[in-house]
């Protein structure tokens, strides 16, 4: 049974492994940072499964592939020679995941309010989702600097809802790692799952309330989960 709008209803998104597939740009800008310490490049099969955890662990990752460890100041400076090629090349190779745009598309139409939280820093996920036109599509975007705290701390979530002026009474979390299920459980909100992103346990381990395998599984998923939330006495 479909819910008749979603206008009360607050839809939080995490952006990478959820929204976009950025993968190929971020696993780029990693050997170019390895490049310039005469490291050769880390296949991209050994790296998605670390995106969610930041660039940061992507760096020591791929450092530990080549059985090295460096000082916390070089990988500093690892760090940022990969965002200041990243921030020039963010949208080259990253794509929405196919069905994505339609589902944003239809949710907006039945009246929701989107909005975005993720661990990527604000400035970079606002570029990102500019390059690839989807920004007008949500009413908050909240990165890892945008507050005080980031997830897992519930705060993100709650403080990315309230910019969105939704309630987390009506809400509900998409994403695709450890961190998303454990924040959105954390702020006491309905989570989906989706089981196409990068994390590194299966998605229907995660303890998500539902998991889905394509963007459009997602509506029927949301209607059902809405519906059976708000169907439950008391």
């Amino acid at each position: 049974m479909q819910l008749p709008d979603m206008h009360d209803v607050s839809l939080v998104f995490d952006l990478d492994g959820t929204l976009v597939d950025t993968a190929p740009d971020l696993v780029d800008a990693t050997n170019h940072a390895l490049a310039g310490i005469d490291l050769g490049p880390v296949p991209e099969a050994e790296l998605r499964q670390w995106i969610s955890f930041g660039a940061r662990r992507m760096l020591e990752e791929a450092l530990a592939h080549h059985g090295d460890i460096l000082p916390e100041g070089d990988v500093d400076a690892l760090l940022a020679t990969f965002l200041t090629y990243y921030e020039a090349n963010i949208a080259e190779r990253s794509r929405p995941y196919d069905g994505i745009v339609d589902a944003l598309e239809a949710l907006k139409d039945r009246g929701a309010r989107l909005a975005v939280c993720t661990n990527k820093r604000e400035a970079l996920s606002r570029r990102l989702l500019d390059a690839l036109s989807l920004s007008n599509y949500f009413s908050a975007i909240a990165g890892r600097d945008t507050f005080k705290v980031y997830k897992p701390h519930p705060d993100h979530l709650i403080g990315t809802i309230q910019m969105a002026s939704g309630s987390v009474l009506k809400a509900v979390m998409i994403g695709d790692s450890a961190t998303d299920v454990a924040t959105a459980k954390a702020a006491r909100i309905p989570v989906v799952a989706v089981s196409f992103g990068y994390t590194d346990v299966p998605a229907r381990d995660l303890g998500a309330d539902r998991v889905i395998d394509c963007p459009t599984q997602l509506i029927t998923t949301l209607d059902d989960l809405l519906y059976r939330r708000h169907s439950v006495p008391g």
